[in-house]
């Protein structure tokens, strides 16, 4: 299966695809979108959706895993990044590509074990599990392969499920 991890935001969008076999992740491409600040708002949209759509071409991935949007104490952030991740989510239903949506405690319980994780955690994790000589960067582009990662386990535990019972 392959997965793209995907990290929204709207001046730094983080991208990772894995291919996922049995129980072993392959790294294929990690980095991030990004957006210049004196940018217009729309046309910084309409670049990381003609991104996002050249990615999701060039590795035809089986799904893709972003993360869901919490508002924190910035509304106004959490509206542009909504904003930014609506241009996402349109870029993989125009291109077949189902999607999973995941909280951040799910991604450190698949990662790291437990819920609450630190973040420095989750890219230590991540690193090791995908056996990278360092933490990949930028940030974001770690997050995403931890979405990704995050993905696989979640549905390898969905496919064993449905090959049990036929049924999830």
């Amino acid at each position: 299966m392959r997965i793209i991890g995907i990290d929204p935001g709207y001046a730094i969008v983080g991208f990772g695809v894995l291919d996922y076999r049995g129980v072993e992740f392959t790294t294929l491409e990690y980095g991030a979108i990004l957006t210049e600040a004196h940018t217009d708002f729309p046309q910084r949209l309409g670049n990381i959706y003609e991104d996002m759509c050249f990615i999701l071409e060039r590795f035809k991935p089986d799904a893709l895993a972003i993360e869901q949007l919490f508002f924190y104490s910035n509304k106004t952030t959490g509206i542009d990044v909504a904003q930014a991740r609506g241009v996402i989510l349109l870029a993989a239903v125009q291109h077949g590509v189902p999607i999973a949506e995941y909280t951040p405690s799910q991604v450190k319980q698949a990662v790291v074990g437990y819920g609450k994780a630190e973040k420095r955690q989750v890219m230590e994790m991540t690193r090791r599990i995908l056996h990278l000589e360092q933490i990949p960067k930028p940030d974001d582009a770690a997050d995403a392969l931890a979405l990704a990662i995050c993905h696989g386990h979640c549905s390898r535990g969905a496919r064993s499920l449905t090959q049990r019972t036929g049924r999830i």
